[in-house]
């Protein structure tokens, strides 16, 4: 009897134009085969850049299962609908995107004390946004976390789709300010490009770097793969032995 082949990681992005933005989030795949190098792992976009993630996944599931791990820090209209209709079929599964994750919070705290954060400024959080409730929750569970971390309060911002705007988060923010203080923002988003730049036109003194490159986040994204590689695998066997 042949053996199941392990799951092919399908590691999906939104995809970008920014030159660093591509090299930031190949940084993560690069890290996953590294930490993995028995995995097939490949990459696919849902917008902007090639291959298209319906195209890798039906190129791979004839050979062997595959998992879509949403390089993605929370869920929206990519994850409830790019990636699951692309894994609508046998032997595909989708991975819960990157955050919520404790890890994540240890990132961006890393990335405010490189960025020279201290005692007397003023926190915010910048993330792209999403219409989707879901997604403005998860991105709050990281905002306590790192209020919790650094031991001060933490103010949140969205690029698109909820409120408050980054602009507007920075501005409550300085309003709040002792003499002295800054506005410093963390910078909750992978990689740079389209919303990156927009945090830096926000009136913040200070713009933390993003998440990536960082190890910690292709740790993340296996163990995103191994909660659900197993299924992807029963399902694969199921259908290769006509059942």
């Amino acid at each position: 009897m042949t053996s199941t082949p392990a799951p092919v990681l399908v590691g999906c992005s939104h995809g970008t134009d920014s030159v660093p933005g591509r090299e930031a989030i190949a940084s993560i795949l690069v890290d996953l085969a590294t930490l993995r190098p028995d995995l097939d792992v490949r990459e696919a976009f849902v917008d902007v850049q090639q291959p298209e993630l319906p195209d890798v996944v039906a190129g791979a599931v004839p050979e062997a299962p595959a998992v879509v791990v949403p390089l993605l820090l929370s869920t929206g209209f990519h994850v409830k609908t790019d990636v699951a209709e692309a894994v609508d079929r046998p032997g595909a599964a989708a991975a819960r995107p990157m955050g919520p994750d404790a890890r994540l919070v240890e990132i961006l705290a890393d990335r405010l004390a490189a960025a020279g954060l201290r005692s007397g400024d003023a926190v915010v959080v910048a993330a792209a946004g999403s219409s989707d409730p879901e997604a403005a929750d998860a991105v709050r569970e990281v905002v306590a976390g790192l209020a919790a971390r650094l031991g001060c309060p933490v103010g949140v911002g969205f690029g698109s789709g909820a409120h408050p705007r980054v602009p507007v988060a920075v501005a409550d923010a300085r309003a709040g300010l002792a003499p002295g203080g800054r506005v410093v923002v963390a910078s909750y988003l992978l990689a740079p490009g389209f919303f990156l730049d927009r945090v830096h036109e926000s009136g913040a003194d200070v713009v933390a770097a993003p998440l990536a490159p960082d190890p910690r986040l292709a740790q993340i994204a296996l163990d995103r793969y191994e909660e659900v590689s197993a299924q992807a695998s029963a399902t694969w066997s199921r259908v290769a032995a006509g059942a």
